[in-house]
C-alpha cells in the first residue's frame, strides 16, 4: 500500500496511484492542443466579425483555426465528431459575419482508422512492393515471348469457342431419330397330344401241374 496521509480521499492502490500520473501525463500533452484550437476559433471570429479593424485575412484565420481543430482531433485531443461539429459551427458564423462575402468549407476530413486497418493497409503496401520488386524491368525478349504466349492463349480460346458452336450446330440440325417399333411376340403354338401306345401286360404263365 501506498504512504498516504489518512486525510487522503483520493487513490491509495498502486494501481490507483499510476492511473493518476498517467491521466496528469496525458493531460499535460492534450490539454495545449485543446487550448490551442480554442484560441484560433475565437481569433477566427474576432476577425470575422471586425475584418477591416486587423491586419489578417478572414479566410487564413479560419484555414489556420480549421486546422488546428483537424490537429487536435488527430492527436485524441477532442473527439472528431466534435471537431467536425465545431469547424461546421465556426464556418458558418463566419460566413454570416461576412455576409456571404466569403465562402469556406472544411479544409479536409480527419479519417480515424483503427490499428487492425492500419497494419492491413501496410501489409498490402508491402506486398505490392515486394511483387514490383520480383517482377523487374522486362527485356524486349521477355515482352515478345509474354506478347506471343497472349496471342496464342487467344488463339486457343478463339478454336475452342469455334469448336463448342460448331458441335451445337450439328446437334441442333441432325434429324432427330425415330423411335424403334417394338413388334408383338408371335403366339406360341399349342403342344401336339401324342398319343401313348397301350402297355400290354405280361400273359400269366399257365400252372404246371
Amino acid at each position: 500500500m501506498a504512504k498516504t496521509p489518512r486525510t487522503w480521499t483520493g487513490a491509495r492502490s498502486p494501481s490507483g496511484l499510476k492511473r493518476v500520473r498517467q491521466a496528469q501525463r496525458r493531460r499535460e500533452v492534450l490539454q495545449p492542443r485543446r487550448s490551442a484550437a480554442k484560441t484560433y476559433v475565437a481569433k477566427a471570429l474576432t476577425v470575422a466579425a471586425n475584418p477591416s479593424a486587423s491586419t489578417i485575412d478572414p479566410d487564413a484565420a479560419l484555414a489556420e483555426a480549421l486546422s488546428a481543430l483537424d490537429r487536435a482531433a488527430k492527436t485524441g485531443a477532442i473527439h472528431p465528431n466534435a471537431a467536425a461539429r465545431r469547424k461546421s459551427r465556426l464556418t458558418r458564423k463566419v460566413n454570416a459575419a461576412l455576409g456571404g462575402e466569403h465562402v469556406q468549407s472544411g479544409t479536409r476530413v480527419v479519417k480515424t482508422t483503427g490499428k487492425a486497418a492500419a497494419a492491413k493497409a501496410a501489409k498490402a503496401r508491402i506486398a505490392a512492393g515486394k511483387s514490383a520488386k520480383a517482377k523487374g524491368a522486362q527485356t524486349a525478349a521477355g515482352k515478345a515471348r509474354a506478347a506471343l504466349s497472349k496471342s496464342a492463349r487467344a488463339e486457343a480460346a478463339a478454336e475452342a469457342a469455334a469448336k463448342a458452336e460448331s458441335s451445337a450446330t450439328a446437334t441442333k440440325a441432325a434429324p432427330a431419330k425415330a423411335a424403334p417399333v417394338k413388334k408383338a411376340p408371335a403366339p406360341k403354338a399349342a403342344p401336339k397330344a401324342t398319343a401313348k401306345a397301350p402297355t400290354k401286360k405280361p400273359a400269366a404263365k399257365a400252372d404246371k401241374s
